[in-house]
C-alpha cells in the first residue's frame, strides 16, 4: 500500500475510515458485458487490498462466472442495504491506474461512446495485464519472533550465519540468491523455514533484468528569436501552473524540436516529467535518440516493443524513474505520476486516431489530460489540422508563429510539372517526367540526395483483362488487388487477401493480362534503370517490416550510402538530412478526389511536408510536384507553402456545408456477411435517432443510411449513418438514446466513430 500511495499522491479517501456498522462496496467495471458498473462487496480479507484502479476477480451472473474487472470506486454503505456478491480475490499487487486516469477513462468512454470496460483494456497495456516479463518468485525475511541476540538462538554454525545475513539484509531475498550468496545448500535454509525463523512470500518479479540506455547528455543548442519566444509562451504557461494548449505552426525546418527539447529541460528540473509524441513508429526511434542525447534516460511506449518490454517501461514510468517518455498514440496513457508537460509533434496526422475500439483522438484525449492536471499541451505542425487551427483563431489555443527556418535558410523552391501535357508528349514514358528526371541528373551530378514520394506501394495498382475488361478483385473486399512483382502475387490493402499473380484471365482466358498503375515498386525498377550508377532504396510497409529496418534504412541514407530514397508518406515526416537538394512529388494527385471532405487538406499537409525534407543545409533545396491539377487551390498553396491560403480557402466551405471543425460528426457503421441484414439494421438506425433527435431537440443532420465509399470489406457488407451537428454535447446524448438497448441480428456488427477521419 505504502508503494502504491507513493505513486499517486492522493488525500487519504473517507472509506479509509472504518465504521461498525458500514460495509465496503467496491464499484467494479468488467470489460464484457453488462455494461454498467456493478457493486461488489469487499470481504474483510481483502479491505486493506483492494483500491481503486486495481483489478479483482468477481463472480458475474446467475452462474456466478468469475471474470476480472477494474475497481474504479470504493465507499462505506449502509450494512442493512441490499445484498451484494464478495470480490474473489485482487488480481493487482498495486493500483495500474490513478484516480485522475480513472476519470480520463471515465470521459473517454463518455466521449466517444464506448464501454467503459473497453477504455480501460486500451489504457492499460495488455502486457501489462498479463505481467508479461515476470515470474512467481519466493522471498526470504526473518521472522518477527527471531531473537535479537544470535546466542540465545541456539543454532548450528552455517544456520546461524544465514540468518544473520538474512536480518542484516532488511530485504527480502530468494532461496537461489541467499545460498549462493552465504556458500551453502538449501538445507540450512530449509531448515530455518522449519523453525519458522524465516518466513516466505511469493511474489511476481521481473524475470529479465532490462535497463534503459542511458549516454551522457549533449550540450542544448542556442534558441534564434523565433525559438525563443515559443519557449517563452511555453514556460510561462509552465510556471502559471495552470492548464494552456499552445499551438506552434512552424514552417518545416524552424526548429520545434529544438523548443521540446528546451522545454522539457526546464520541466525535468522541477523533478516532473513530459510526454512527447510522434505519428509514426518509424520516427519514434529517431526521436527517441535526439532525446537520450539530451536527457540520457528515455522510456519508448509503442506497438513494435514486445509486451515484456511494454510491461517494464510502463513499470519504470509509474515508479517515476525515467523523466522523458517517447511514443506513438497509446502513450498519452503513460502512467505519469509527475507528469509536467505533454507535447504532441505533427498534431496534424491521422494516426493519432485509433481506428479499432475505443476510437480515441491522441490530441483530443491529450487536451482533456492536460487540463485536468493543469499542465501545458504543445501542439506543434507546419500544417496545422484545421480543427487545432479554427480552436487556435478562436482563442481557444494559444498560436505561435516560427514562420522562419533556422540560420534564415529560406524555404526550398517548388515548382509543378503539368502531366497532362507531359503525357501528350510521345516521348514520355514511366512514372518519371522529363523536368523531373533532368533535375535529379543535375542534383546527383552535383553530390546532392534525393527523395522521391509516391503514396501508392505495390507495383501495379490493379490488373485488368483487355479482352473482356475484367478487372482482378479481392473476393472479400471487391476492390481491385494489387500487384506486388516481388513477391508475385496480387494483395488486397485492406484484408491482406493474397492471390498468386495470374498468367491468364480467369473469366475468359485470354493471357494478355494488362497490369496498371504505378507503385512504389514499379518506381523503384524506373529509378534503377534510369540511374544505374546510384544506390536507390524504397521504405513503404512492405520493405520495411524486419524489426530496425526503419533506422538501419535511415542511417544509410544519412550516410550517403544511399543517394535516392523514395518510398510512401513514411518518408515525407519528421527527416532531417541536408544533403537532401532535391523532392520529387510522384503523382500528387493520388488522395485528391477520394470521398473524403477533408481530401484537399491531406494532399497540402503531404506535399508541403515532403517539400520541408529539402534546403535543410547550405547546399538549398528544390521541389518539383508532378500533378494534372495544377491549379487546384491545394497544389497551389502548397507551392507557395502558404498554409494561411489554404485554411482561408477552405475553411469558408467546410463551414457553409456543416462539416469540422464547425460541427461535431458521428459515423455509424453496420456490417454483415449478408448485405440485407446490415441494411436493415442501418435503416432501423436512422429511424431511431431520428426520433431521438427529435425528443433531446438536438439540431442536427442525419445522413443516410446509405452504401459505405467501399460497400464490402473484409467479407462484411457496409452501411452507414453519419450525423453532424453543431452541439456535440447533445448529438451524443441523442445518440445514446438512439442506439441504447438497440437489437441487432446474431451476425450483424455495428460500431460509433465520434469525430472519424476515415470516411471510407
Amino acid at each position: 500500500m505504502s508503494q502504491q500511495r507513493s505513486l499517486f499522491e492522493t488525500a487519504p479517501p473517507a472509506w479509509e475510515i472504518d465504521s461498525a456498522d458500514e460495509r465496503r462496496v467496491a464499484t467494479v467495471v468488467v470489460p464484457l458485458r453488462p455494461l454498467k458498473p456493478l457493486d461488489y462487496l469487499v470481504p474483510e480479507s481483502l479491505r486493506e487490498q483492494v483500491q481503486p484502479g486495481c483489478r479483482v476477480r468477481v463472480p458475474l451472473g446467475r452462474s456466478n462466472r468469475p471474470v476480472i474487472g477494474y475497481c474504479v470506486d470504493l465507499a462505506e454503505q449502509n450494512s442493512s442495504g441490499k445484498q451484494l456478491k464478495e470480490i474473489c480475490e485482487i488480481v493487482d499487487r498495486r493500483s495500474l491506474l490513478s484516480p485522475a486516469m480513472l476519470r480520463l477513462t471515465r470521459w473517454m468512454a463518455d466521449h466517444y461512446l464506448c464501454p467503459w470496460g473497453q477504455v480501460l483494456d486500451a489504457v492499460v497495456p495488455a502486457g501489462v495485464r498479463g505481467q508479461a516479463g515476470t515470474r512467481l518468485v519466493t522471498l526470504l525475511s526473518p521472522a518477527e519472533n527471531v531473537p535479537a541476540d544470535s546466542a540465545a538462538r541456539k543454532l548450528p554454525a552455517k544456520q546461524a550465519e544465514v540468518l544473520d545475513y538474512v536480518c542484516a539484509l532488511r530485504k527480502p531475498i530468494t532461496p537461489e540468491q541467499l545460498a549462493k550468496v552465504c556458500r551453502c545448500s538449501q538445507g540450512p535454509i530449509t531448515a530455518l523455514r522449519r523453525k519458522k525463523l524465516l518466513v516466505a512470500q511469493v511474489q511476481r518479479m521481473q524475470s529479465t533484468e532490462m535497463a534503459l540506455p542511458h549516454h551522457p547528455a549533449e550540450d542544448h543548442l542556442e534558441l534564434n528569436g523565433d525559438q525563443q519566444q515559443a519557449l517563452a509562451a511555453i514556460m510561462g504557461a509552465i510556471n502559471s501552473g495552470s492548464h494552456q494548449t499552445i499551438l506552434i505552426r512552424g514552417v518545416t525546418g524552424s526548429g520545434k524540436t529544438e523548443v521540446y527539447i528546451h522545454a522539457i529541460r526546464e520541466v525535468i528540473s522541477f523533478g516532473r516529467q513530459a510526454i512527447i509524441l510522434v505519428p509514426e513508429i518509424s520516427l519514434t526511434p529517431q526521436t527517441e535518440a535526439r532525446f537520450r542525447a539530451r536527457f540520457g534516460k528515455v522510456a519508448v511506449l509503442h506497438s513494435h516493443l514486445t509486451d515484456a518490454e511494454r510491461h517494464w517501461h510502463w513499470g519504470q514510468i509509474a515508479e517515476g524513474n525515467v523523466p522523458v517518455i517517447v511514443g506513438a498514440r497509446s502513450a498519452v496513457f503513460a502512467p505519469s505520476p509527475h507528469l509536467g508537460l505533454i507535447v504532441i509533434d505533427e498534431e496534424h496526422e491521422a494516426t493519432f486516431k485509433q481506428d479499432s475500439a475505443p476510437r480515441y483522438h491522441a490530441r483530443d484525449v491529450a487536451v482533456y489530460r492536460a487540463a485536468a492536471e493543469k499542465i501545458p499541451l504543445v501542439l506543434g505542425s507546419a500544417t496545422p489540422s484545421l480543427e487545432s487551427w479554427q480552436r487556435a483563431r478562436g482563442g481557444e489555443y494559444r498560436l505561435i508563429e516560427m514562420p522562419r527556418r533556422v540560420m534564415d535558410r529560406p524555404l526550398p523552391a517548388v515548382a509543378t510539372i503539368d502531366m497532362r501535357a507531359e503525357r501528350q508528349d510521345r516521348q514520355a514514358r514511366g512514372a518519371l517526367s522529363r523536368p523531373l528526371v533532368q533535375a535529379m541528373e543535375r542534383a546527383l551530378a552535383q553530390g546532392g540526395q534525393v527523395i522521391l514520394l509516391l503514396n501508392r506501394r505495390g507495383f501495379a495498382t490493379h490488373v485488368q483483362c483487355p479482352a473482356c475488361g475484367k478487372t482482378i478483385q479481392c473476393p472479400q473486399c471487391e476492390i481491385a488487388l494489387t500487384h506486388h512483382r516481388n513477391a508475385r502475387e496480387l494483395i488486397c490493402h485492406f484484408c491482406d487477401h493474397r492471390q498468386p499473380e495470374p498468367e491468364r484471365c480467369g473469366d475468359c482466358g485470354f493471357d494478355g493480362l494488362r497490369f496498371s498503375g504505378r507503385g512504389t515498386q514499379k518506381l523503384e525498377m524506373e529509378v534503377r534503370a534510369r540511374f544505374p550508377g546510384f544506390e536507390c532504396l524504397r521504405m513503404d510497409t512492405d520493405s520495411m517490416q524486419k524489426p530496425g529496418s526503419h533506422e538501419r534504412a535511415l542511417a544509410r541514407f544519412r550516410d550517403g550510402d544511399v543517394r535516392i530514397l523514395l518510398g510512401t508518406q513514411m518518408i515525407a515526416k519528421g527527416l532531417d538530412f541536408p544533403d537532401v537538394t532535391l523532392v520529387g512529388v510522384v503523382n500528387a494527385d493520388t488522395a485528391l478526389h477520394l470521398p473524403d471532405f477533408r481530401a484537399a487538406e491531406r494532399t497540402f499537409q503531404l506535399v508541403t511536408q515532403v517539400a520541408g525534407r529539402t534546403g535543410r543545409g547550405p547546399r538549398g533545396g528544390r521541389v518539383l510536384v508532378q500533378t494534372c491539377e495544377p491549379d487546384h487551390a491545394a497544389i497551389r498553396a502548397a507551392v507557395r507553402h502558404d498554409y494561411l491560403a489554404f485554411a482561408e480557402h477552405e475553411l469558408p466551405t467546410r463551414e457553409a456545408h456543416g462539416y469540422p471543425p464547425f460541427a461535431t460528426m458521428a459515423r455509424i457503421v453496420t456490417r454483415c456477411p449478408v448485405e440485407e441484414p446490415a441494411r436493415q439494421l442501418a435503416e432501423q438506425m436512422g429511424q431511431r435517432l431520428t426520433a431521438a433527435l427529435h425528443e433531446t431537440q438536438c439540431e442536427a443532420r442525419l445522413l443516410g443510411p446509405a452504401p459505405a465509399a467501399f460497400p464490402k470489406l473484409h467479407g462484411q457488407y457496409r452501411f452507414v449513418v453519419q450525423l453532424l451537428s453543431a452541439d456535440g454535447d447533445g448529438l451524443r446524448a441523442a445518440i445514446r438514446k438512439g442506439v441504447d438497448d438497440i437489437s441487432a441480428p446474431e451476425d450483424v456488427v455495428w460500431t460509433v466513430d465520434v469525430d472519424p477521419l476515415d470516411m471510407m
